[in-house]
This record gives C-alpha cells, sequence and structure tokens, in this order.
C-alpha cells in the first residue's frame, strides 16, 4: 500500500496552509484565486481556513481519544493509492508516493473520504463511516468493505467520498521527501 500527497511542483510538497497563521493562510489562499483562478484550490469557500481549522481539531481529538501519538499540532494530508481527481487539482501537478512501510503506523490516521465531509452536519446520509476516525488496522476493514472510493466513485457522483485520506501527525517520514 502506498500513500499519495499531490501538490504543486512550482511550490513543493508538504506546504501545510495549516502550519502558517490563519490570517496568512487567507492570503495565500487570496493570492492563488487572483494568479490561478482555475485550479480546484481557488474554488473553496470563503469558511475554508475557519472550517479546516475546525476539522483539524475534531481530527485531532479523536486521535488523541484512540491513543494515537500525535507529534506535530496539524497533519500532513495523503490519500491512500493514486486519487485519479486530486491529480488535476494543481496547474503543475506532482506527486509523492511513499510506502506505507516507512510510516509509524501510530502516527496516522484516516478518513473514508475527505475529513471535512467526513464530520461535516451538512451530511446526513447516515453511512458507517460518517464522523469516524480509524486507525490504520480499523481502515484495512473499511476499504475490504466498501473499496477504495476512487474505484467507484473518482467523480463524485455518488458522494463525496473520493478517496481515503490519510493524516500524518508526525515529520518524522514527511522530511526524508522534502527538497
Amino acid at each position: 500500500m502506498y500513500l499519495y500527497h499531490y501538490y504543486d511542483k512550482t511550490i513543493g510538497p508538504f506546504r501545510n496552509l495549516s502550519d502558517t497563521s490563519a490570517e496568512e493562510a487567507k492570503m495565500i489562499l487570496d493570492e492563488i484565486k487572483r494568479n490561478k483562478p482555475d485550479v480546484q484550490c481557488a474554488k473553496r469557500q470563503t469558511t475554508y481556513i475557519k472550517d479546516r481549522l475546525y476539522y483539524e481539531e475534531i481530527l485531532r481529538e479523536k486521535f488523541k481519544e484512540k491513543g494515537g501519538i500525535i507529534r506535530r499540532q496539524v497533519p500532513h494530508y495523503m490519500v491512500i493509492e493514486h486519487s485519479p481527481w486530486l491529480s488535476t487539482w494543481f496547474e503543475n501537478c506532482a506527486y509523492i508516493k511513499i510506502p506505507i512501510e516507512e510510516f509509524d503506523l501510530t502516527s496516522i490516521s484516516f478518513t473514508y473520504g475527505d475529513s471535512h465531509p467526513t464530520f461535516s452536519p451538512r451530511i446526513t446520509d447516515n453511512k458507517e463511516y460518517r464522523k469516524k476516525l480509524y486507525l490504520y488496522d480499523e481502515i484495512l476493514d473499511i476499504i475490504a468493505k466498501y473499496g477504495l472510493p476512487q474505484d467507484w466513485n473518482d467523480d463524485g457522483k455518488f458522494g463525496p467520498e473520493r478517496y481515503v485520506e490519510a493524516h500524518i501527525w508526525s515529520n518524522e517520514t514527511i522530511n526524508k521527501y522534502i527538497e
């Protein structure tokens, strides 16, 4: 199994908006909207930064409750296996592919689908994986049951889940891949 991280080649990998202040993150998003209005990131809602911080707090608390090891305040984001949809997000898209075995699994959590709709009060379909965060062994069971979302819902026709999101709560492995 591989974890993928998609990014814009002109910016570089693992540039995390949540590592900046909310004001700086908003400025970065505003700049993207001005300079690259056609990329997916430019289409984010005006409350995106506030929403992101809210959902990251949920992820952090749920991961702590499950005994996860948190070595950084906010996670780096990756997905399980290749996501054709995410590969279209950036004007100069690139990706890093890392074998899961390179990570300390006690520092990774997962959501079946993006964490925002997973925990959003607006999504009320009561699917088993809503409002849930998983450890590695648990997400393997969910994938065995439902498959990878990118295999059955890459175009989003069947709901918001398009990939399995991985939250990396450590810099240890990530630092080896930052140029």
